[in-house]
């Protein structure tokens, strides 16, 4: 098992998550989060004052997957996400030791 970590471009989540659903993606965790990264920043103007934000608000999709669905998910993801400028996001990918149930207790594959 492993878990994908997805930070992309709050305006994409809704593709994002349309493309996960069409390639059996059943479960996922998503946040609201800033980040700072190649992107840099935005500045902007407000009653006459120039300031710059330097934490963009992006959209975090977390989800932990069996071995054969991670290349299906991140395809999907990378699809979805997609404008082809900078700050479209990056996908993070980490093994899972183990998943539980809590309800059933069980445990391994069967429980994601």
């Amino acid at each position: 098992m492993k878990q994908i970590i997805a930070v992309v471009r709050q305006e994409k989540f809704l593709e994002v998550k349309d493309e996960l659903i069409k390639v059996g993606c059943e479960g996922m965790t998503v946040s609201e989060v800033k980040g700072k990264g190649s992107q840099g920043g935005v500045r902007e103007s407000y009653r006459g004052s120039n300031y710059c934000i330097d934490l963009i608000p992006k959209t975090r999709i977390e989800i932990v997957a069996k071995d054969e669905e991670i290349g299906l998910f991140i395809e999907a993801i990378k699809k979805g996400a997609y404008t082809g400028n900078i700050g479209d996001g990056k996908i993070f990918i980490q093994p899972v030791e183990n998943v539980i149930r809590i309800r059933t207790g069980e445990e391994g594959d069967g429980a994601v």
